[in-house]
């Protein structure tokens, strides 16, 4: 199955080997598996926002950051580096170098994003010390 391209079927057989994986992780299969209610109906939501994310589709209707602030309590900076190496192998497995390359530089700068929004507090004016 290497070498797929960055397509729908390629980005689709991606999210559900990926996500196989994930559910079945030690520290990440709980908390995905408590959190997702419907496999199949999240599983397309996810293809849609790779498609809406990498082909431009507009697929993807969704808000991800009040999505995963809903489970803020049990996220860990270090939940993001297990899921972007699970991401590494499973796209360098799975799809065409460039390919696999361009979806694991995505991937990170998304988890940048998500965890800026999820544990980075600025301070109120006035109560520096």
């Amino acid at each position: 199955m290497a070498g797929l391209a960055m397509d729908e079927d390629g980005l689709r057989r991606l999210v559900h080997a990926f996500y196989a994986r994930v559910r079945a992780d030690a520290e990440l299969g709980p908390i995905f598996n408590d959190a997702v209610h419907d496999w199949p109906e999240h599983l397309q939501t996810l293809s849609d926002f790779w498609s809406s994310v990498m082909l431009t589709t507009g697929r993807y209707k969704g808000r991800p950051m009040p999505a995963h602030l809903k489970h803020r309590d049990r996220i860990t900076p270090e939940l993001f580096g297990r899921w972007l190496r699970l991401w590494a192998e499973t796209s360098d497995e799975l799809m065409q170098p460039e390919v696999a390359a361009a979806l694991q530089a995505k991937a990170a700068r998304i988890a940048e994003s998500l965890q800026m929004g999820l544990f980075f507090r600025l301070e109120p004016r006035g109560t520096a010390a």
